[in-house]
C-alpha cells in the first residue's frame, strides 16, 4: 500500500475514533456545563443508585431535591433496576456516593468489594409490601405445605422477596421448601404472579401490587406478608467510604434533608399520594395500598430502636439484630459457608455517628412513620379462654429443635435452654402471632404419665423464656398432648430413629380469626 492511502486510512480511523469520543463525552460535558449556570449545586452533586421499591421514593422526591438544592447541593438519582452487584462495584469505586439495599442484598452483594461502606440509616421496613400467596383450597396455610411429595414455588431471585421466603424456609418446619428442583425462577413479580395464576406453581413469592392484584381473587390467600414480620426485609442507607471519611458535611446535610423530607409527607399525606401516583404512573387508590406496605423509620427511631442511641434509658440494637439474624438465615440456605462480617463483628458494617448527632440536634423532628415502642414488640395480646385458644388459627410451627431435658423430668438442660434461645431469636421476626408451646412424648408409658410431663416440659420452655427473654403478657400458652400426636414415621425409619423424635416442644404461631 503506497504512503497517501496508508496516511488516508489513518486519518479515517483517527475520524472515526475521534467521533465515538466525542459521542461519548459530548452528554457529559454538555451536563458539566450545565451544571455550571444552573442550580445543581455549587457544592457539587450528591449520586444515589436506588431502584423502584416505593420505600426509596422519598429519598429521590421532588420535595427531597428541593430541600437538597437549597443546601447547595444537587440530587441525582439512578435506578440500576438492582443491579446490587453492580452497585456495590460503583460504591467502591465512588461513582456513587450513597447507595440503597436491603440488608440480606448487603451482605450478599458487598461482600466480594469487601463491604466498601458503611450502614449510616434505616430507611424502612417491608410490612406488607413482600407475600408468600397460594390457592385457599389446597394450602389455606403454612401449615398444610408440609403436605405432598411435592411443592412448586415461583419466585424473583436475589429480590427482598426472596429473602423472605429463605427466612420462611430456615424458620419454619417445611421440608419441601428447602428441595431446590422445587423452584421456579421469574423475571420480578408481576411474571411469578402470571406463572402462578397459570397454575405453573403451587405458591408465588411476590411484591406490591401484585399482592394486591392477587388477593382480588378469592380463591388466593396470603399464606405470610410482611405485615406480619419484624427485622426481616430492613432497608438501609450505605454511605461509601470515601465520602463518610472525607466528606461528612454532605452525609449530614442528605440525612437532616432526608428526614425533614418524611416529616414534611407525613404532614401533607395527601401530597405525598399524588406525588406516589405521578411517579409510578398509578391511580392514587393503588399509591395508597403501595404505601401501606412500608413502614418507615423516622430519625428518632433510627436513634432508639436501630442503632441503640437514646437519651432515655432504654433503647435497643435492632440493626445489629437483623444484620445477624440475615447471616442467620443466608449460612442455613447456603449462601456463605461462614460468617463473611470481618472478624464476624458486626459493628464494622455500621456508623452510627451521623444519627447520633442528628439526633442530638433534632431530637423531637419527628418523622412519616409512627414511633416505634422502645422494646418493638407487636401487638397487645388480651387474655384468651382455653375455649378461645382452640378456636385460633395455625400459622405454622417454627422448624423443630431438639430441646434436651434431664432424661425423664422437665429440667432444661444448658443445651435445651440454648435450643429455646435460637427459637426466640426466630420468634422476633413474627411480632403479630400468638404463640403455642406444644409439649410431646413417646408412645411407651403410662398414658396419664406422659401428658403430665408433656405439660410440665412445655411450661418450663415458657417460664425460661419469661425470665431468660422478654415475653408479651398473654401471647404464650403451653400445652402437653403427652403421647396423643405422634409424628408420621418416614419410609424405611427404624424404630430406634423413630422413637427417638417423638418426645419434643413444638413452637407453633397461631392467629385469631376475623
Amino acid at each position: 500500500m503506497k504512503l497517501h492511502a496508508k496516511l488516508a486510512v489513518l486519518i479515517t480511523f483517527i475520524g472515526i475514533m475521534g467521533l465515538i469520543i466525542w459521542r461519548v463525552a459530548e452528554p457529559i460535558l454538555t451536563e458539566l456545563q450545565q451544571a455550571e449556570v444552573s442550580d445543581v449545586g455549587e457544592k457539587g452533586s450528591i449520586h444515589i443508585a436506588i431502584d423502584g421499591w416505593v420505600g426509596y421514593f422519598p429519598l429521590c422526591s421532588p420535595e427531597m431535591k428541593r430541600r437538597i438544592n437549597r443546601k447547595g447541593y444537587g440530587l441525582r438519582c439512578t435506578d440500576d433496576a438492582a443491579d446490587y452487584r453492580d452497585r456495590f462495584k460503583k460504591l467502591k469505586s465512588n461513582h456513587y456516593q450513597f447507595v440503597v439495599a436491603t440488608v440480606d442484598s448487603y451482605l450478599l452483594n458487598a461482600e466480594r468489594y469487601s463491604f466498601p461502606g458503611p450502614i449510616i440509616a434505616v430507611i424502612d421496613e417491608s410490612k406488607g409490601g413482600d407475600a408468600i400467596i397460594a390457592k385457599k383450597a389446597k394450602y389455606p396455610n403454612l401449615e398444610a405445605l408440609k403436605s405432598g411429595d411435592h411443592l412448586s414455588v415461583v419466585y424473583t431471585p436475589n429480590s427482598p422477596s426472596h429473602h423472605l421466603l429463605k427466612a420462611v424456609s430456615s424458620h419454619f418446619d417445611i421440608p419441601l421448601l428447602n428441595q431446590l428442583n422445587n423452584l421456579i425462577e421469574s423475571e420480578g413479580s408481576e411474571h411469578a404472579l402470571s406463572l402462578f395464576e397459570q397454575g405453573k406453581a403451587d405458591i408465588a413469592v411476590v411484591w406490591e401490587p401484585e399482592v394486591s392484584k392477587a388477593l382480588e381473587n378469592e380463591d388466593t390467600v396470603r399464606l405470610l406478608g410482611t405485615e406480619d414480620t419484624q427485622q426481616l426485609i430492613v432497608d438501609i442507607l450505605i454511605a461509601s467510604q470515601k465520602v463518610a471519611k472525607e466528606d461528612p458535611e454532605m452525609v449530614n446535610v442528605l440525612l437532616r434533608e432526608y428526614f425533614k423530607t418524611l416529616k414534611f409527607y407525613r404532614d401533607n399525606p395527601d401530597t405525598f399520594v399524588e406525588a406516589i401516583s405521578d411517579h409510578y404512573n398509578i391511580r392514587t387508590g393503588t399509591a395508597r395500598a403501595l404505601l401501606k406496605g412500608v413502614g418507615w423509620a423516622t430519625l428518632s427511631e433510627n436513634a432508639e430502636r436501630w442503632y441503640g442511641i437514646s437519651h432515655q434509658s432504654i433503647a435497643s440494637e435492632a440493626l445489629v439484630e437483623t444484620i445477624e439474624s440475615a447471616i442467620d438465615i443466608l449460612l442455613k440456605r447456603d449462601d456463605f459457608k461462614r460468617n463473611p462480617i470481618p472478624n464476624q463483628d458486626t459493628y464494622v458494617l455500621i456508623n452510627s455517628g451521623f444519627i447520633a448527632q442528628l439526633y442530638k440536634d433534632l431530637a423531637n423532628v419527628g418523622g412519616f412513620s409512627i414511633p416505634a415502642t422502645n422494646d418493638g414488640n407487636g401487638l397487645m395480646f388480651a387474655p384468651l379462654t382455653n375455649a378461645q385458644w382452640e378456636s385460633l388459627q395455625e400459622i405454622g410451627s417454627l422448624k423443630a429443635r431438639k430441646i434436651a431435658f434431664a432424661s425423664g423430668t422437665a429440667d432444661l438442660t444448658l443445651e435445651g435452654k440454648q435450643q429455646v434461645d435460637e427459637l426466640v431469636e426466630d420468634l422476633k421476626h413474627y411480632p403479630n402471632f400468638r404463640v403455642e408451646v406444644r409439649g410431646h412424648t413417646g408412645l411407651r408409658g403410662d398414658k396419664f404419665a406422659n401428658d403430665q410431663l408433656s405439660q410440665a416440659r412445655a411450661d418450663a420452655v415458657i417460664r425460661y423464656i419469661e425470665t431468660s427473654h422478654s415475653i408479651m403478657e398473654n401471647r404464650y400458652r403451653a400445652i402437653g398432648y403427652g403421647s396423643s400426636r405422634p409424628l408420621v414415621k418416614k419410609p424405611g425409619e427404624s424404630n430406634r430413629a423413630y422413637n427417638y423424635r417423638l418426645p419434643r416442644v413444638e413452637i407453633s404461631l397461631v392467629r385469631e380469626v376475623y
